[in-house]
């Protein structure tokens, strides 16, 4: 059924073998014997196309932005603002004015924390409810924020299958909360958190809500308008784009309230030794030059995706991962961490008697290339009492043979330690 379910999308002008064509890293050689990539959560591969916008720029339009009025300066900054608004279209913000560049999910995440932190938002007392699957960048920013006031965490809690406890949250919440900062995809778990639910009982209490959006941003069409999310992180080198790019979505009237994040050049609008003004968004967030040509290789990227329809992507994810469930849980002794109703192509596996670093050693040598380790998520290992696991994660590049080669090489390990 999976194979066949390929092979319809294949029709319809999905090609998984004419696709991996684009990525040319994908055609590596490992160990002698050709790769098989399953870490995409960590960072996926880049198109082509990708490529040739970052040569393209430095080697013919490098040039800084917003800052000259001749024909190179120019230039970059309409490929750089037309990058950003790409990114606008992708996730159906109103406004350019709501996308900020960063380097990354985890500068967006600090970014709210210090500005919301500066802007008075929170006063000693008040509360952040986040989630026992976070990722540590959407843990250790709110604690540094509580360095500088006693910022009080309350974490909601998972079942044993990898779920929300969507009941503990509502109960959480009280006047003294003040944000939910979630996870909208567990990058250990896969699991899929019902985030439209998790907004609107924050926003029947007034609560405003940051999503961690850097898993799901790959694998599922963002809309933030129909999600009604205050904040939304992601990272470029989730989505087939430059590694050092990012973005914060905020909704305007919580951007405009915050006060810059950093101070320096191209955010200022007047700089007295007595009085800086600032400009207005996005650049208010924007200081010193930026990473220019992760922003043009992002919209490379979002261009690269937008050509395909986001259904057959799902499609051959999801098929990738039930058949590698199904094949993964006939192995005697291996137990996945993570098996929520709803997940995006994420497996999390730890093996009776076999550390996952070994696993990921041995089964390298064959050049199939998994995370292993606690993933930047300490919590969730100790919620399910292990201090490490093996993780294979799936893109629309990857192939059920990887899926079998993946399986064999485990089988191999095991048969090792016999």
């Amino acid at each position: 059924m999976l194979r066949n379910e390929i092979e319809v999308i294949a029709k319809k002008g999905f090609d998984v073998k004419s696709v991996r064509n684009d990525f040319p890293l994908l055609k590596r050689m490992v160990n002698g014997v050709p790769l098989v990539y399953l870490d995409n959560a960590a960072t996926s591969q880049k198109p082509q196309t990708v490529i040739d916008s970052l040569i393209q720029y430095y080697t013919f339009d490098n040039a800084n932005i917003h800052r000259g009025l001749y024909f190179l300066s120019e230039l970059a900054t309409d490929q750089y603002e037309t990058a950003r608004l790409k990114v606008k279209e992708f996730i159906n913000a109103m406004s350019t004015s709501e996308i900020i560049f960063v380097r990354g999910t985890t500068e967006a995440i600090n970014l709210v924390a210090s500005s919301m932190c500066r802007a008075k938002h929170f006063k000693d007392g008040d509360e952040v409810i986040i989630s026992n699957m976070e990722h540590h960048s959407n843990i250790v920013p709110w604690q540094l924020m509580g360095d500088r006031k006693k910022i009080g965490l309350k974490v909601i809690p998972i079942t044993d299958e990898g779920e929300l406890d969507l009941d503990a949250y509502e109960k959480m919440i009280n006047p003294k909360t003040k944000l939910v900062s979630v996870v909208h995809i567990s990058n250990t778990l896969g699991t899929v958190n019902p985030v439209k639910k998790i907004i609107e009982i924050a926003h029947s209490h007034g609560v405003p809500v940051l999503l961690d959006g850097a898993q799901a941003i790959p694998h599922i069409k963002i809309d933030v308008q129909d999600l009604d999310a205050d904040f939304y992180a992601f990272s470029g080198h989730k989505v087939f784009g430059p590694t050092g790019i990012g973005v914060l979505y905020g909704k305007t009237e919580f951007l405009d309230m915050m006060p810059p994040y950093q101070g320096g050049g191209d955010m200022i609008r007047t700089v007295t030794f007595e009085k800086t003004t600032f400009d207005d968004l996005p650049r208010k967030f924007e200081a010193g030059t930026p990473n220019i040509a992760g922003g043009i290789g992002l919209g490379a990227a979002i261009d690269y995706v937008n050509q395909f329809d986001r259904k057959d992507l799902v499609i051959h994810e999801n098929s990738l991962l039930e058949y590698a469930t199904s094949e993964l849980l006939k192995i005697e002794g291996l137990k996945i961490i993570g098996t929520a109703k709803e997940k995006a192509s994420v497996i999390s596996f730890v093996i009776d008697g076999i550390h996952p670093y070994d696993i990921g050693t041995i089964i390298d040598t064959d050049g199939i290339a998994i995370r292993t380790g606690h993933h930047c998520t300490q919590p969730i290992m100790k919620r399910y009492n292990i201090t490490a696991a093996a993780r294979a994660s799936f893109t629309f590049y990857n192939t059920l043979e990887e899926v079998d080669l993946l399986v064999r090489g485990i089988l191999k390990v095991k048969k090792m330690f016999a």
